[in-house]
């Protein structure tokens, strides 16, 4: 079995597993040359240390069970994309509504702002300019077509 026929198999097994929670649903998916697999799992409320631990077992069982490694040896990691890793599905977009983003577009440029809508078409950021009298806020349409990476941004107060 090639490495793209053990991702789409492993793909389906967690699909299927997390399935039971609506809520829950699957980022991305790598297997390293020597069987590391990373599982990237999001929530709409966010992802618990406990619910990784959960469908670790679930997931280690039945890649364990199907033979896709036929000696055995793999290694299993399940957790969430993490605060620096970009945004890679419309449904991430809809669950960070109101947080900071920086959208790097295709151009190499960059716009900083909140993240006020995702459709299926582009997100609207509102940006400021200025500060006190002078401020200027605005909002921003991007096409999804124009976007490189979106990463959300951590504001410490």
């Amino acid at each position: 079995m090639n490495k793209e026929q053990q991702t789409q198999a492993i793909t389906g097994m967690v699909e299927q597993i997390i399935a039971d929670d609506p809520s829950y649903f699957l980022v991305g998916l790598q297997i390293r040359p020597t069987h590391n697999i990373k599982v990237y799992l999001d929530a709409d409320g966010g992802v618990s240390i406990d619910r990784c631990v959960s469908y670790n077992r679930l997931i280690y069982k039945q890649i364990e069970a199907s033979g896709i490694f036929p000696t055995g040896e793999f290694s299993l990691e399940v957790s969430s994309p993490g605060l620096g890793e970009p945004l890679k599905m419309h449904r991430q977009y809809l669950k960070n509504m109101g947080r900071p983003v920086e959208v790097t577009l295709v151009d190499g440029s960059q716009v900083s702002g909140v993240l006020k809508e995702a459709n299926a078409e582009l997100i609207q950021v509102e940006t400021e300019k200025g500060k006190g009298k002078k401020k200027v806020i605005e909002l921003k349409e991007i096409p999804f077509s124009q976007v490189k990476t979106t990463k959300i941004l951590i504001v410490f107060s």
